[in-house]
């Protein structure tokens, strides 16, 4: 395991600039698997995740060029079907929550598609049955290999339109139905689709390459099947999962940092509930200017004087991977606010570590923690910890720049998984951050 190594207690200054969402990435580049052309997508973030999924449509048979930095090309004109039963798949695709999204491309094109059970962040069950129910729905029958965790759809004759109700409004599940229906005969329609941008973002690409889809930002999608997919180019959006957490950065560390260019359009509701913990954030063109918050930040209330309850929800609600960023930001503030995490159920477990660097938190029940805010009076301790997923990781970073004292994280592979070159950006605005294989 690779390590962090972190002096904090630090002002930062500069500008930052955001990734490539790590989100949209996975679920664009599942998309070239529609069409034997060539397709260019730009602002591909290099990470972990991504460098994966990216391994594992080459060993599909997808001829991959890069062109430059976070820039490729791919070409699905003569893949290896026989590589989704090998057992060479089986290992590598059940690395990848991400891999489920080439079921829906491939049953689309080719009549089956296969998948290990997907693993990923240890956050709580994150259930296939949307996925899988949409293409039953479709008309591929299913089977699943229990002993060996091996899933499949299979539909010899093509899929057909059809419509749906999804049970919930998944975004993986969303757009992976999106990508088998674009080839299905007739039409299809999805209600309760998921509309983050993310699935923008795929619909704008798949229309681009010739699909025909109605709806495009709400939660029901309209789908006239097309006989076939041509190439195009696309460009991914900045992820406002790292744009948020440079924003609890920022003010944890009272530094003043710039986020470049962060496509304010597709940010929703986070700049406000960032301002619901009292933080100052402007906006200058596309960029977001966090000023050096020295005298701390405070709480709001709500109108009638209740303590803050933030809460995240299905798009255009708040997203859940800025939870923790928005519970760790809370522990300096002036002030308490209630966190509900509503989505998942394990993902508030990382809490103790911030207990044990003297955060003020009662973790209520897996889904609430109740933070008391020091409002900077009484640093956060450094301390030696382990990065559980992904967002819990660049949370405990967060703590980490903010406390007094060296700390120390393991497990860094999960930050690098969705966050690149972390330590070599942070240290660009003045961080203290070594790295340790």
């Amino acid at each position: 395991m690779a390590t962090f190594q972190i002096e904090g207690g630090h002002q930062l200054k500069g500008e930052i600039q955001p990734q490539g969402a790590k989100n949209e990435a996975l679920q664009i580049l599942c998309a070239v698997l529609l069409t034997s052309d060539e397709i260019k997508i730009h602002n591909i973030p290099d990470i972990r995740d991504v460098s994966k999924l990216i391994e594992i449509l080459g060993n599909l048979g997808v001829k991959i060029q890069k062109l430059g930095k976070g820039s490729y090309s791919f070409r699905a004109d003569e893949l290896n079907l026989d590589y989704l039963e090998s057992q060479k798949f089986k290992e590598e695709g059940s690395s990848l929550r991400g891999s489920i999204m080439i079921v829906g491309p491939l049953l689309g094109r080719f009549g089956k598609g296969y998948i290990p059970r997907p693993g990923g962040d240890k956050i709580g069950r994150r259930r296939l049955d949307t996925h899988f129910g949409g293409f039953i729905e479709l008309g591929a029958t299913f089977r699943y290999n229990k002993e060996e965790r091996f899933y499949g759809v299979e539909a010899p004759k093509g899929l057909k339109g059809a419509d749906m109700l999804l049970e919930e409004a998944s975004v993986t599940g969303t757009a992976n139905i999106l990508m088998a229906a674009v080839l299905a005969k007739g039409k299809t329609s999805i209600y309760n689709a998921a509309c983050e941008p993310y699935i923008q973002q795929l619909c704008k690409m798949l229309v681009s390459m010739g699909a025909k889809i109605e709806g495009i930002g709400s939660n029901l999608l309209k789908i006239e099947g097309v006989e076939s997919l041509s190439g195009c180019t696309h460009r991914v959006l900045p992820d406002m999962i790292e744009i948020g957490s440079w924003i609890g950065l920022a003010a944890m560390t009272k530094s003043e940092i710039t986020i470049k260019n962060v496509s304010w359009d597709n940010l929703g509701i986070i700049p406000v509930t960032f301002k619901k913990l009292g933080i100052q954030l402007e906006k200058r063109g596309d960029d977001i200017y966090i000023p050096a918050h020295t005298n701390g930040y405070e709480v709001a209330s709500f109108i009638d004087g209740s303590i803050m309850n933030i809460s995240d929800s299905p798009w255009p609600g708040f997203t859940p991977d800025l939870l923790s960023i928005i519970l760790v930001v809370a522990t300096q503030a002036r002030g308490s606010v209630l966190i509900h995490q509503k989505m998942f159920e394990s993902r508030l477990f990382f809490v103790d570590k911030l207990i044990d660097m003297g955060a003020k938190i009662i973790l209520c029940d897996p889904h609430r923690a109740t933070v008391i805010g020091h409002d900077f009076e009484s640093e956060l301790k450094a301390t030696t910890m382990t990065s559980p997923d992904i967002r819990a990781g660049i949370s405990l970073l967060i703590a980490a720049l903010s406390a007094k004292g060296t700390s120390t994280i393991h497990n860094i592979e999960q930050i690098d998984r969705g966050y690149e070159d972390i330590d070599g950006r942070l240290k660009a605005i003045g961080a203290k951050i070594n790295r340790y294989e």
